[in-house]
């Protein structure tokens, strides 16, 4: 579990604490939760009900299980195209870290890494001569993935040489302190026509459009495996032939 995601809860238990005066009461509690229904969306009242029920639940208060969470929300996903990557690049092109944010753009277009693990990337983790990048598991260097392992993705030659430029900037004297800074990267993407978490999209999305393995993409995203009986038990592809279906499908492919 990610920092990040540890404070947000933080946050959504302080806020629910504090509203009903530290005082864990079925009336207070109830009306609290009639208050997160009506400011949130059903996708955000279900995410901080969810854990305000497992802190009572751990707590072993029991009424709250009388309480039905709202259906799931339909979700459709949001395109994301070549042009719209274009238009980002363009967006960014007299930013004082294009450099450096551009090598962000189309390292996640072409990778499929989620957003949180391209900002936890640091110069190591690039293999820039086999197109390697490693996303790892390490929290106590503050490192996590969503499914509590390590894996390996790969980028391809735009992205290698937007790369190659931007670390000869980052490792020659610029104020730059970490790779891909969350922070002020966030900030800077703020209304730009995309977001970073969409650059994960686009690759999902490509891949599909370029007929590539589903199998493959699955692994190289990091999805869970859980429940999918043939990539759990039957499949097996090492690095070297993820890499040769990977380079058939994107290692050539040019956005810019």
């Amino acid at each position: 579990m990610s920092k990040c995601h540890l404070n947000e809860i933080r946050l959504i238990l302080k806020a629910y604490l504090e509203h009903v005066n530290y005082k864990i009461e079925r009336k207070q509690t109830l009306n609290y939760i009639h208050f997160l229904k009506e400011k949130y969306s059903i996708s955000r009242y279900r995410k901080k009900f969810y854990q305000i029920r497992k802190f009572l639940n751990y707590l072993g208060i029991d009424w709250l299980n009388d309480i039905e969470l709202p259906s799931e929300p339909e979700y459709k996903p949001k395109r994301v195209t070549r042009e719209d990557i274009l238009k980002a690049l363009e967006y960014f092109k007299n930013h004082p870290c294009f450099l450096q944010i551009k090598a962000l753009i189309l390292l996640g277009a072409s990778s499929g890494l989620r957003a949180e693990e391209l900002y936890q990337l640091e110069p190591e983790d690039i293999d820039l001569e086999n197109r390697i990048v490693y996303v790892k598991h390490e929290p106590a260097n503050g490192k996590t993935t969503k499914t509590g392992k390590s894996r390996i993705s790969f980028f391809n030659e735009e992205a290698k040489q937007a790369l190659i430029e931007y670390l000869q900037f980052f490792n020659n004297g610029c104020k730059l302190k970490r790779l891909f800074g969350k922070t002020h990267l966030e900030r800077a993407f703020r209304n730009a026509p995309i977001k970073v978490k969409d650059l994960r999209k686009f690759f999902s999305q490509e891949w599909e459009r370029r007929n590539g393995s589903y199998a493959v993409k699955e692994i190289l995203m990091g999805h869970s495996l859980k429940n999918k009986v043939d990539l759990q038990h039957y499949t097996y592809l090492d690095a070297d032939d993820l890499k040769k279906i990977y380079d058939k499908v994107f290692s050539n492919y040019k956005i810019v």
